[in-house]
């Protein structure tokens, strides 16, 4: 299965599908619409049951098989990442010979990326330098698409179900909406990042505010005890948070409220923030600080207006484990066991698809693709981890 494995991440990243936050659409791109009626195709060739491509750009199949067992599901989103690289990708295989290596429109220096030196000698796949490769989430697509090519037939397997989900880069909005009539597995799987062995059931719980400031413009002329300067008001309430709880001053399962956003002209200013933690009581504590400050700031400065809006966007993956779900859990690592990988259980400090279903109720653990360096246009994808993220998804489906 190597070559069609390969092969078909190959093809899948030609797609270009990078989500698109501007837009108020799901999907929010044609490239995801287009990648998920090329895969309805490719299932219906192999003649899966209840192929189904909704109005959202969701497209869910079922492996219909020994409905005695317990079902099992796994889940990939169709969007790659907009970070201002070219959304079309070029993929390549190299082999890494311990050298810097020229990509085609940039050098990957090895004393810049190390981690590559785990990989000498070997077969990796990477862009040409001027995009995202697109292993975030195409790996996994190829990784579902084989699978359903291996196991299509298969009698003496679970039901098997599929879903691949658009827009997970911007918030999760496929997951969100996904149907769970439609998938409906005893328990599921994503695979989304990053190098072999990771394992993860815990992610952030993840919010977004904004806050909305209204002040009074006056001409510097006749300013004096007229004028409330947005731009000096949303200074000041930036001030009130503690640098220490910034992203660039957290680790590990420390959580942060990011300021992400500042706008602001002689009559208005925004403030976004994103608020994120693994313990849901300290999350709750950094929106009620958020609410607190403003608070302070709409009571010294009564004639200005604050208005604040906060949303949750995830939630921990671990907050929908149960005794009777727990069961997931326990099936990966012994997958991992059965396929020879220590596993590397890690809290993750951002979110997948997981996160927005664990919201839903659907315990969805997580585990590696094998590729590194997400988001970047150095992200490479060895093809031994690629290929042991599918034996971990094949004894998955075998083992149940």
């Amino acid at each position: 299965m190597k070559d069609i494995l390969v092969n078909n991440f190959l093809r899948y990243v030609k797609i270009s599908s990078q989500s698109d936050a501007s837009k108020k659409t799901l999907p929010t791109s044609s490239g995801q619409l287009e990648l998920a009626k090329l895969l309805k195709e490719e299932l219906e060739e192999l003649k899966l049951s209840n192929i189904k491509l909704d109005e959202n750009g969701i497209l869910t199949a079922c492996i219909k098989a020994d409905e005695s067992k317990k079902s099992i599901g796994f889940v990939a989103h169709l969007d790659t990442i907009d970070v201002g690289l070219s959304p079309n990708v070029n993929a390549q295989i190299l082999k890494f010979t311990g050298d810097d290596l020229d990509l085609g429109k940039a050098i990957l220096k090895v004393e810049q990326r190390p981690e590559i030196k785990k990989y000498l000698n070997e077969e990796i796949i990477f862009s040409d330098g001027s995009s995202v490769l697109g292993a975030d989430n195409k790996a996994s697509v190829a990784i579902l698409m084989t699978l359903a090519k291996e196991f299509a037939k298969n009698k003496d397997i679970p039901n098997v179900y599929f879903a691949f989900v658009p827009d997970e880069e911007i918030g999760l909005l496929g997951s969100k909406v996904l149907n769970l009539d439609d998938f409906c597995p005893d328990y599921a799987y994503t695979i989304d990042c990053c190098e072999l062995g990771e394992l993860m059931y815990e992610t952030f719980n993840a919010a977004s505010a904004k806050l909305f400031i209204k002040g009074v413009s006056a001409h510097p002329m006749n300013a004096y005890n007229v004028m409330l300067n947005p731009s000096i008001l949303a200074s000041e309430f930036t001030l009130l948070f503690d640098r220490l709880q910034s992203p660039e001053n957290t680790k590990d399962k420390q959580g942060y409220i990011w300021i992400n956003e500042l706008f602001a002209n002689q009559n208005e200013a925004i403030v976004g923030l994103n608020i994120r933690d693994h313990d849901k009581n300290l999350f709750e504590e950094k929106k009620e600080f958020i609410r607190k400050a403003v608070y302070f700031m709409q009571e010294k400065y009564k004639r200005a207006e604050f208005k604040l809006e906060i949303s949750d966007t995830y939630s921990n993956i671990k907050d929908a484990m149960n005794d009777k779900n727990k069961i997931a859990l326990d099936k990966l690592k012994q997958a991992f066991k059965l396929c020879n990988i220590e596993p590397k259980i890690i809290a993750m400090r951002g979110g997948t698809d997981g996160s927005a279903l664990s919201k839903r109720g659907l315990f969805v653990p997580n585990f590696f693709t094998g590729a590194y360096n997400f988001h970047s246009q150095f992200e490479f994808l060895p093809i031994s981890s690629f290929l042991k993220s599918y034996e971990v998804a094949k004894t998955l489906i075998t083992n149940s």
